[in-house]
């Protein structure tokens, strides 16, 4: 390692996953438990526990939990007095947190930084079925030293009031209008994401860290069944991320200097190149293009710009998978080949999603991949809410050569991306963008479509007719001239 490495340059030492299935709940650990193991297991892997005592921040993503601040608990646990703490709410990237604090060591106001998150949701779906109660340790009091929030709102109260509920909802839609740009017939378009998910299944079962490991083939993937159910049209349980899972990430970064003074080995070292983010926020139905999304364009290129790295000489690749689109749109719009490789966990759905926890985890599994493949650089992506936030680490065992940069796209991003007006009083003729059918059982429900009006604007309507539902099931609607009303009813023109 070059021995004129900026001594302040962030590095990553350690890293520590926990992916548990324990059946009976009152043996299984609570979240900062997980975390607590998750960052101890972080430390054997630098060779140093002497470096969690060492750690100035302990920053933490929110999870399905109530503990008001976790990273206290997690600090008393390990013994680190000086630790202050931050907690990043729901709607803030997990990138945000990470590049924050590898720019605080590189800005040399922190030495030791540790990030971790965890999810115990399997442990209380266990509970809840076998009536059992759980106990988790009470904090309620205390106050984190920061808190991240999100500004904005991840939805427009009109999509919300014309059912727009689920991720699942806001996901099919953006599938309708991907299906339809690139020219595929419902039934080519589902066989296209079952594959993708297929593949996804196969990468998991090589994962240690992985929920599923069992690879799971394409049919089984595209097709209703009663234990895997359709949600919203096209997409069946299957294509959802998986929360239920009792799973945990632990980062430990320390500057260069710190590493070396604490001896951790040159070869557990892998570095930040580059963090980016675009916090430029846009409920789905004012998006100009449902099927594109400029924010991943302009600040996942701004991320490769700055780790001086063209997308093609990025080894490994893990993009964001709570739904088929968000890896699809992002492949899209950083010009990934869809035949590669676009993750290094298995995703979301066979990985496993703790709520707001994955990025840790899939960071994690870079670093393993990157220690095995010296040199090679890998690319880490981050969404929030229905793409309406992105973030991009970038990272290698080569340091950078002009230190970790970073930078917010926010501004950039709003300056490229054209958005619709939304209102609620439309009636008359519509052309459908984008469109998706709620199940309820194994009852398609209702039918909810993002219309474009003749003067510009944008609504969005629903239709609980059995027959229109089928027909948007079997033929192509999106591009489809409709009628709508004020109500948000929508009908086929015939």
């Amino acid at each position: 390692m070059n021995a004129q490495l900026d001594p302040q340059t962030p590095v990553l030492v350690g890293i520590g996953v926990v992916s548990r299935r324990c059946d009976d709940p009152r043996s299984a650990a609570e979240p900062f438990a997980l975390m607590v193991e998750a960052l101890e297991a972080a430390a054997v892997d630098a060779g140093s526990r002497a470096l969690l005592a060492d750690a100035d921040s302990i920053r933490v993503p929110r999870g399905f939990w109530d503990y008001s601040d976790p990273g206290r608990l997690v600090a008393d646990r390990l013994g680190a007095k000086s630790a202050h703490t931050g907690l990043a709410e729901i709607g803030v990237l997990q990138q945000t947190i990470l590049t924050e604090a590898c720019r605080a060591i590189a800005a040399g106001e922190e030495q030791v930084a540790l990030v971790t998150g965890a999810d115990a949701r399997y442990r209380t779906r266990r509970a809840e079925r076998l009536g059992v109660a759980l106990r988790d340790t009470p904090q309620t009091g205390e106050e984190p030293d920061r808190v991240w929030k999100p500004a904005g709102s991840l939805w427009a109260d009109l999509e919300a009031q014309r059912g727009l509920v689920m991720p699942a909802h806001y996901y099919t839609i953006m599938e309708s209008a991907l299906r339809a740009a690139r020219g595929q017939t419902i039934d080519a378009h589902r066989d296209t994401v079952a594959s993708l998910w297929a593949r996804m299944s196969e990468i998991a079962a090589r994962n240690p860290h992985a929920w599923h490991r069992t690879p799971v083939c394409a049919t089984s993937i595209r097709e209703a069944t009663a234990e895997n159910p359709m949600i919203a049209f096209p997409y069946t349980k299957l294509h959802n991320s998986d929360w239920n899972v009792d799973q945990a990430a632990g980062l430990l970064l320390c500057s260069v200097a710190k590493a070396r003074a604490r001896g951790v080995p040159e070869d557990r070292w892998v570095f930040p190149l580059a963090g980016t983010e675009s916090n430029h926020m846009l409920p789905l139905a004012t998006r100009a293009d449902l099927h594109r999304c400029p924010g991943i364009a302009v600040a996942g290129g701004r991320a490769l710009e700055l780790a001086e790295r063209r997308v093609e000489e990025v080894a490994h690749l893990d993009l964001y998978s709570c739904f088929p689109a968000a890896v699809q749109i992002a492949a899209l719009e950083l010009g990934i080949p869809p035949e590669r490789p676009l993750t290094v966990t298995g995703g979301m759905r066979f990985a496993g999603g703790p709520l707001n926890n994955y990025v840790l985890q899939a960071t994690a599994r870079m670093a393993e991949i990157l220690r095995a493949d010296p040199g090679a650089a890998g690319l880490v992506t981050s969404i929030s809410g229905f793409l309406n936030k992105q973030g991009f680490g970038v990272w290698s065992t080569q340091p950078p050569r002009d230190g970790f940069r970073h930078a917010d796209c926010s501004d950039a991003v709003a300056e490229a991306t054209a958005t619709r007006e939304l209102v609620s009083d439309a009636s008359g003729p519509a052309r459908v963008a984008g469109y998706t059918v709620l199940f309820l059982g194994a009852r398609a429900a209702k039918a909810i479509a993002v219309c474009d009006l003749p003067d510009g604007a944008r609504t969005v309507c629903n239709t609980e007719d059995p027959a229109l539902i089928d027909a948007m099931m079997r033929e192509e609607f999106v591009g489809r001239t409709v009628r709508v009303t004020e109500a948000g009813d929508l009908f086929a023109t015939v």
